[in-house]
């Protein structure tokens, strides 16, 4: 999953004339369910890397922004007013992944509005969508995003590290935000459940030790770039019952960031790593196996890589959500357990 670029906001007279126009008070309710959310009589309070939200009991307008946290609020059958538009894994171009469409036409709900954020947040989009709530669990917001959502509405960030939020803290901190903490534990039992259930299948990948290169450079390979143990998708291998490498949380103990890079001189410190994920097809192995340094690496030296396609929903497998996690796990798992088998 590619991370959005960062952009100054422009117009933000536009943006005041939107906001003084905005009231949720006055807002048609695109939501599906949310009257329904099981919050108190009280307001809701969410402590997060730049603060405090304080939010309304119950929402009624619920719009998210960046990549997934769309899917808290559908998986608990509430509809939002707006939403990020899928621009990875969206093999039809039309903004959704497969699952996220699924779940519409059950709830029998209109396509919200798609925010493009291929060059960052679209304020004024969210505006428009007169939310009660922007829940953003998920993302990577600056504090000057955070400020600017938080004069559309209160807005609920990531609770500590940017883009590393895991998933059950994503639903958590979400379903909170919409007065559904309860029905959020729910949700994550029951994913825990399928997950469980789907890794028993697999016990070749057991114990496995793992690293997630990112989006790899062929035509430079001078440099390792890797996810770090503070990124979702590396974190959802211990979910599958496999073990980050030691040598990737070693190198993850030196940044706070989701991912890291070393020289490809250094490349031997993953001698440990059993099994790679990374995004690309067969000509990626081939051009790995074929450098003088990766090739060291026995994951690559044995064909133990796992290369999820960008342009399909399988692309996005490594990366956990909600809808996500039970639509194309068993996809996922025979992937990593192909690799895991790799040169046996």
């Amino acid at each position: 999953m590619p991370r959005p670029s960062r952009r100054a906001f422009a117009g933000s007279a536009v943006l005041v004339a939107v906001l003084a126009g905005c009231s949720s008070n006055d807002a048609t309710d695109t939501t599906t369910g949310a009257s329904d959310a099981g919050g108190t009589d009280g307001e809701i309070s969410i402590d997060h890397a730049f603060g405090t939200t304080t939010i309304p009991a119950k929402p009624e307008v619920v719009t998210t922004v960046a990549w997934a946290n769309h899917e808290v609020p559908l998986a608990l059958d509430v509809a939002p007013a707006g939403m990020a538009a899928a621009t990875f894994g969206d093999d039809d171009t039309d903004g959704l992944l497969p699952w996220v469409s699924e779940k519409l036409e059950e709830l029998g709900a209109e396509i919200p509005v798609l925010f493009d954020e291929s060059d960052g947040i679209d304020f004024e989009g969210v505006a428009d969508t007169a939310p009660d709530v922007i829940l953003a669990a998920y993302s990577g917001l600056t504090q000057e995003d955070y400020d600017t959502l938080s004069q559309i509405a209160p807005t609920v960030p990531f609770p500590e590290i940017a883009w590393g939020t895991s998933w059950r803290d994503m639903i958590t901190t979400n379903a909170t935000g919409m007065g559904m903490a309860s029905e959020g534990e729910a949700l994550i039992a029951e994913l825990e459940g399928q997950i469980e259930e789907a890794v028993a299948a697999h016990p070749a990948i057991a114990g496995k030790n793992v690293m997630f290169l990112t989006h790899v450079d062929t035509t430079d390979l001078s440099e390792v770039s890797f996810y770090t143990a503070h990124d979702t998708r590396t974190m959802f291998f211990e979910d599958l019952g496999m073990t980050i490498a030691p040598s990737v949380v070693a190198a993850s103990e030196e940044t706070d960031e989701f991912s890291s890079t070393v020289s490809a001189e250094q490349a031997d410190a993953f001698s440990d790593v059993e099994i790679i994920v990374t995004y690309g097809d067969e000509s990626l192995l081939e051009a790995l196996q074929a450098d003088p340094l990766l090739s060291q690496m026995p994951a690559v030296q044995l064909g133990a890589v796992v290369n999820l396609p960008g342009d399909s929903p399988l692309g996005t497998a490594a990366n956990p959500t909600p809808l996500a996690i039970p639509y194309i796990l068993e996809d996922y798992l025979a992937e990593l357990d192909r690799a895991a088998s790799a040169g046996a």
